[in-house]
């Protein structure tokens, strides 16, 4: 037994001198194998953005572009049943403030809807009345219509839920730039997908010492495949594994150890916050979704009552005859023109609020607290959704891809 072992490993010595950097070469490739496929998978999470092949299963797109919908929903549920509500956004909104802040363009724009509502309905009367009864009569509107803005953001705090949805907001946002979908993960895990990346390199260099001195015994076609197989597939395992376990921090001879993204929660939390802040649920987005969401006709309902009752105020006691003298069926017409064209003018001139309720509404700063405090399994969530129904997939290209090179490698070996 021992004069065959002493046989062996002379005639390995022999082999290993005969072609040295045969062997040598096998745990560098091996870690490139590694390195590869890590990349490999990666990349085939994010890209390409659309379709790339015949459809529906020769080809290729990216995970996350792929399953946008499903991504999206799953970020937005975490920030709306964990972080952050509407109701708490609008909470912090003063309206008084508001009204302040779209005072001065509100001003410009009222004057001209006040002039063509009236030129439009009643062009005689409009043409007839005298310079300064005109001025005064658009004076009059110009200073109520803060006031009704005022109301109006009242009304919209306490029926927030009837008239804007957040979790539809966020997922068109999502789905509309699945580029910035991507970035919403590609920027929460970037240290973890580099990681990823040279993990696979120091894997793939450890099995391949193995891969080495087995080659160095036992040279048979399939040992070389074998092994590019179970590089790409145990580096791409072991890598996700070291990435969100152990949940909670664990001491094992004196060091802790905890899951690398999880160990990572403060950091994330700000980063992602930022993120979601300054490109998702911004003042810019949260109006343009109230304004042209699935709740719209509710917030128009919603204007249309104020500026109507506002309206009627200022006909007061000479309302009826108003209504006699151009006829009632006009004079709702009128106001209903009065609620469209304000409507209208709203996404340009809430612009102006935009600076004040960034600061008001402190989206970064709350996401970013909370995050912080939420437990492992939670945060987890954030990212991991990314990975886990495509693991398999990304896994197994890793395995493929790894015995494919392989096989390369026992060709230049045994010719």
């Amino acid at each position: 037994m021992l004069a065959a072992l002493e046989a062996a490993l002379q005639h390995a010595a022999q082999h290993f001198m005969a072609t040295p950097w045969l062997f040598l070469s096998m745990p560098v490739i091996a870690a490139v194998i590694g390195y590869v496929t890590k990349v490999a998978a990666v990349r085939m999470m994010f890209q390409p953005l659309e379709f790339i092949g015949i459809k529906p299963y020769l080809g290729w797109q990216g995970v996350i572009p792929r399953k946008a919908e499903k991504m999206a929903s799953i970020a937005v549920d975490v920030i709306t049943s964990k972080l952050i509500t509407i109701e708490e956004i609008f909470a912090r909104l003063d309206p008084r403030q508001i009204a302040a802040e779209i005072e001065t363009p509100m001003l410009g724009a009222v004057e001209e809807i006040t002039r063509e509502v009236l030129s439009q309905h009643q062009p005689g009367l409009w043409e007839m009345l005298p310079n300064f009864v005109r001025e005064r009569l658009i004076k009059r509107v110009q200073a109520e219509a803060p006031l009704v803005v005022a109301e109006v953001m009242k009304d919209l705090r306490s029926n927030i839920n009837q008239v804007f949805d957040l979790k539809h907001m966020v997922i068109n946002a999502l789905l509309r730039d699945k580029t910035l979908l991507n970035r919403v993960f590609a920027e929460v895990g970037r240290k973890e997908f580099k990681f990823f990346g040279y993990s696979g390199l120091v894997f793939g260099f450890i099995i391949g010492l193995v891969q080495m001195v087995t080659w160095l015994f036992y040279q048979s076609p399939w040992i070389l495949p074998a092994f590019g197989l179970f590089i790409g597939f145990a580096s791409d395992w072991l890598a996700l594994q070291m990435l969100f376990n152990p949940k909670q921090p664990v001491k094992i001879l004196g060091m802790t150890y905890q899951g690398l993204f999880l160990k990572r929660q403060q950091e994330v939390s700000r980063d992602y916050a930022r993120l979601v802040a300054d490109q998702i649920i911004t003042p810019g987005n949260i109006w343009q979704a109230l304004l042209e969401g699935p709740g719209s006709d509710k917030l128009f309902a919603l204007v249309q009552k104020h500026v109507e009752r506002t309206v009627d105020e200022q006909a007061g006691m000479a309302r009826p005859l108003v209504a006699f003298a151009i006829g009632s069926r006009q004079y709702q017409q009128m106001k209903k023109a009065v609620t469209e064209k304000l409507v209208a003018v709203l996404p340009q001139t809430m612009k102006h609020v935009d600076g004040y309720a960034e600061g008001a509404m402190d989206v970064r700063n709350t996401l970013m607290e909370r995050m912080q405090r939420l437990s492992p399994v939670e945060f987890e969530g954030m990212l991991r959704p990314a990975f886990k129904e495509d693991e398999w997939s990304l896994i197994a290209v890793g395995a493929v891809l790894g015995f494919l090179v392989g096989e390369l490698q026992t060709y230049i070996l045994l010719h």
